[in-house]
């Protein structure tokens, strides 16, 4: 007969390798007898999650598991039931029902569960996410308090679309984009408008934005029309992280790749292009397969 210490480590073993295979990368122990958990994945369209449930056990990742597993993504952690303790960095929150966090999947973290708990783990892709926030800085290991309307709406949100059947994927888009809009006011670390710097860069944010179907929009266009140089136009986006000139193509083709998803008529993709500013359509296509994995005309058949 199987010992029931030897069932609980296999069920421990099942647990832990059903994360890995889910959500990515991750280690964990138990931090006593009477550990169970379970693991249920919830897929459609671009909405990508799972219920994780864990009663004494940790579970957390190192600089190991964020070199193993994939970047480019963060997890927005609802705790729907019982409470857990979360750290990443130098936060360290703990968790009660309703509460929201956001993880940053490229740094290490760590989440302990001392009683039965429950979560709701969101898959929100970085492009969508630093995109929305405008490049402010990403707030991580904060607690979003289930009190707060953003923490009440953005469940609310969540679990009516775990109920829906077959989503379409233009409408599995719009909800990310609508969850990350929702959060925007409790993840974005912004100016608090006393840095000139900083509304600059916001100012010519939006220059570009207004400019960005204009063949002539390019970064020493840009630098005149905003008042500062070439080269000190370049130094505020290497600060953010960003080129210019790769900030300028990568929005355009963003606004293509909306403007198929939502298109109810065809439209030649060489005049698409054009319409946001690429006047080589050999060029447009390169990009954006580039971008995106696969050609205009392949990305308006899937989204169609």
């Amino acid at each position: 007969m199987i010992s029931s210490i030897a069932q609980r480590r296999d069920g421990f073993d099942q647990w832990i390798h059903q994360i890995n295979q889910i959500c990515g990368a991750f280690n964990a122990q138990p931090l006593g007898e009477a550990f169970a958990g379970q693991i249920l994945e919830h897929q459609d369209g671009a909405l990508k999650l799972s219920f994780v449930d864990a009663c004494q056990a940790r579970l957390y990742r190192t600089p190991l598991e964020v070199a193993a597993g994939e970047g480019g993504k963060y997890f927005a952690v609802f705790q729907l039931d019982g409470s857990a303790g979360m750290a990443q960095g130098d936060n360290k929150v703990l968790l009660s029902a309703g509460d929201i966090t956001l993880i940053d999947a490229s740094r290490p973290s760590d989440f302990t569960y001392s009683e039965n708990s429950r979560q709701l783990s969101l898959i929100l892709p970085s492009q969508l996410v630093e995109q929305t926030l405008r490049f402010n800085q990403v707030r991580c290991g904060h607690r979003i308090a289930a009190t707060s309307p953003i923490a009440m709406l953005s469940q609310r949100l969540i679990l009516d679309a775990t109920r829906q059947k077959c989503l379409s994927r233009q409408e599995s888009e719009a909800t990310l984009e609508a969850m990350v809009s929702l959060l925007r006011p409790a993840i974005s670390q912004s100016d608090d408008g006393s840095d000139a710097h900083e509304r600059t860069f916001r100012r010519t944010l939006s220059f570009i934005d207004q400019h960005i179907r204009s063949e002539e929009l390019c970064p020493e266009w840009l630098a005149r029309e905003v008042g500062m140089s070439t080269r000190g136009l370049y130094r505020m986006f290497a600060k953010k992280g960003l080129v210019v000139a790769r900030y300028i193509k990568n929005r355009r083709l963003d606004l293509c790749a909306e403007s198929l998803r939502q298109a109810r008529t065809e439209q030649k993709l060489s005049v698409l292009g054009y319409s946001w500013g690429f006047s080589d359509s050999s060029y447009f296509s390169t990009a954006f397969k580039s971008r995106f994995g696969i050609s205009p005309g392949e990305y308006r058949k899937k989204h169609a």
